[in-house]
């Protein structure tokens, strides 16, 4: 059964920006997404009310892919397993709302990783609302660095860069020096005013990390225009990756690093900064384009490929 040939596998992807499913079944290859928030409570993820959107996705995949059950389900969830009180309840509820043999519960550090470097030693950072890095060697060496969530950590991440650019918004509001007029306006028309971006962000409560992300891509377009505040912004965003890469690299490590999360669709805008800042801390490393992302790594994990094999950030296997 190594590989997962012949076999019905699912592929799940839960992250700041929604939840995504990839089914495999004989020849087809099938895949489903939603945009909404990852659905929070008391800091924590509300498994309770996720799980009927993944079982949603499932369903549709499953029925797109000609099957009525999967042989195997991995699941790579962010915030685990700080933001999950109970992981096995997640499994307790797919199971009895779809039919499943093996089901894997990881983070997504661990399915970033087998997506980018595809079972690979290495190291791999992943940005998107958060950002978290992973250093393995697949057996001894296991070490993660940040992660820590927007008010400890996260450096870098969407969180991170939307919260830079209405912090500069507002210095311009104030007429304070650091602040840009072309992230004020953005602001403004993104959350329909200063007093509204207030309101959503401190009643935000648990989605308010998604909601400083969201003016993520609003500041990339900024960079782009060539406003010198927002480059600049995206230039320390790239660089904490790249430091934050650099410090998951064990002593023994081989010196692979890639990268996953959706923050790199900026492009050059964080790319550029994020290689020059690995390169600096470890001038023998080898940079190389992910292979694929967190949910092709749910997906190889389901196969049961050279990472399924109980590491320290796969929480839940049954067999």
């Amino acid at each position: 059964m190594s590989g997962g040939a012949g076999l019905a596998l699912a592929g799940v992807d839960v992250g700041g920006g929604g939840v995504r499913v990839a089914a495999r079944c004989g020849g087809a290859a099938v895949r489903a997404q939603d945009t909404a928030a990852v659905p929070r409570v008391q800091g924590g993820i509300d498994v309770p009310r996720l799980v009927p959107r993944i079982l949603d996705l499932l369903r549709g995949t499953a029925q797109r892919s000609g099957t009525d059950r999967f042989d195997r389900i991995a699941v790579g969830l962010t915030g685990l397993p700080d933001l999950v009180e109970d992981p096995d309840e997640l499994v307790r509820l797919l199971r009895a709302g779809f039919p499943a043999g093996d089901v894997l519960l990881a983070a997504d550090a661990l399915t970033t990783h087998a997506g980018a470097l595809r079972g690979r030693p290495g190291v791999v950072v992943a940005a998107g609302t958060g950002s978290v890095a992973l250093g393995t060697d697949l057996h001894r060496l296991w070490r993660r660095t940040d992660g820590w969530g927007y008010l400890l950590g996260d450096r870098g991440s969407g969180a991170w860069v939307g919260q830079e650019g209405l912090r500069r918004a507002l210095l311009a509001l104030d007429g304070l020096p650091g602040g840009s007029a072309t992230l004020l306006a953005r602001a403004e028309r993104s959350f329909g005013g200063v007093q509204e971006l207030e309101v959503q962000l401190y009643r935000g409560g648990d989605a308010t990390s998604s909601l400083l992300a969201s003016f993520c891509p609003q500041v990339a377009e900024a960079a782009r225009e060539g406003d010198a505040v927002a480059r600049r912004i995206w230039r320390e965003a790239g660089t904490h990756l790249g430091e934050t890469a650099a410090a998951a690299a064990s002593p023994g490590l081989e010196r692979t690093f890639s990268w996953g999360g959706r923050l790199f669709d900026a492009g050059a805008l964080v790319s550029d900064p994020f290689r020059a800042a690995v390169l600096r801390r470890v001038p023998d490393a080898r940079l190389v384009d992910p292979a694929g992302d967190a949910l092709d790594g749910a997906l190889a994990l389901a196969a049961e490929g050279p990472l399924a094999h109980r590491p320290p950030y796969l929480f839940r296997h049954d067999a």
